[in-house]
């Protein structure tokens, strides 16, 4: 598993609640491909997947050996 760091600043601009539940999510992706909620993205993001926890996204590209969180965000702010 790896973090950008742009995913990180977005993390460390949350509260420190929604930064406990986002770093939940990810642990769960470490278990892929057991993992419920995602949703494949489309246009720009093709390629990308997201997975939700409240109003929060946590956007990731898959690769055979490892998952790349590229962002981390708010659903009004998270595709721009």
């Amino acid at each position: 598993m790896t973090i950008l760091n742009d995913a990180l600043d977005d993390l460390d601009r949350l509260p420190g609640s929604m930064q406990e539940r986002i770093l939940g999510v990810v642990e769960r992706l470490e278990r892929w491909p057991q993992v419920s909620g995602v949703k494949a993205l489309t246009a720009q993001w093709r390629g990308h997947s997201r997975i939700r926890t409240g109003d929060y996204r946590v956007v990731f590209k898959l690769y055979p050996d490892r998952i790349v969180v590229v962002r981390v965000a708010h659903r009004k702010e998270v595709y721009e």
